[in-house]
């Protein structure tokens, strides 16, 4: 039923693909008789179910990848798609809520920032998925890291419709800031229409059977699946009146 899910997995696959496209080499370690190609390092801020779908498609590629998220108990996921985990230390960090990061202290993205600005500068590939629900997505790649990627580098930010995690994404454009490719493409999902409409299809109808009976809906306001949705409703409606 969780349609955000089944949307994010397609999405954090085409993020990967849009990204190896507009590189410019080749993801694998690769040897030849002309010498040995080094592998592609990527980046991924998040690991949710698009970060997680992308670690694992940039894995498959056959890239070093690397992962920063806000929730530890997300370390022994990405650990066991071959990611490295980049934790930040010294201050608590922050629990999910339902599945999903919520906000973050400032003091604890200040920390999460200075420990990706030396990671940024040697990767090929950034790929931005972080977003707390119901707010403005937060700022983790700053035009000064930008500034300190290599020429030819990639930025994918998946959060750009609600703001970008990027400074200088720009939504549903691509753009070249400082010798880097930045990606602001809001709907990955729809860039697989067969796939993205074949998974909605299932969420919908497995909600429809969940909340009907033979005699018609049933309307148990308190039940679990039925509050959330109502919640979320209300949250949406809350943001499209500011």
């Amino acid at each position: 039923m969780d349609a955000l899910s089944s949307q994010a997995n397609l999405a954090g696959y085409k993020a990967v693909i849009l990204g190896a496209n507009a590189l410019g080499k080749i993801f694998p370690l690769m040897m030849t008789a002309a010498g040995t190609i080094k592998p592609s390092k990527v980046l991924i801020f998040g690991a949710g179910v698009a970060g997680l779908q992308a670690i694992a498609t940039a894995k498959r590629l056959g890239a070093v990848v690397e992962v920063t998220d806000v929730r530890p108990e997300t370390k022994e996921q990405v650990e066991s798609l071959g990611g490295r985990f980049l934790q930040v230390e010294g201050i608590d960090a922050n629990k999910s809520e339902g599945g999903y990061a919520k906000e973050v202290s400032a003091e604890f993205l200040a920390k999460q920032q200075q420990l990706i600005k030396d990671k940024i500068k040697d990767a090929d590939l950034v790929i931005t998925t972080a977003l707390v629900i119901g707010k403005k997505a937060p700022v983790l790649v700053t035009e000064e890291m930008v500034k300190s990627m290599k020429a030819g580098s990639v930025i994918v930010d998946m959060a750009v419709e609600s703001g970008g995690n990027c400074e200088l994404s720009e939504i549903n454009k691509t753009v070249v800031k400082n010798g880097v490719t930045i990606i602001g493409e809001s709907n990955l999902p729809s860039l697989l229409p067969t796939n993205a409409s074949q998974l909605y299809a299932v969420n919908i109808s497995t909600l429809l059977n969940y909340l009907a009976t033979k005699d018609g809906f049933k309307w148990e306001l308190d039940e679990e699946i039925t509050k959330g949705r109502r919640r979320n409703h209300q949250r949406e409606f809350d943001n499209a009146s500011r």
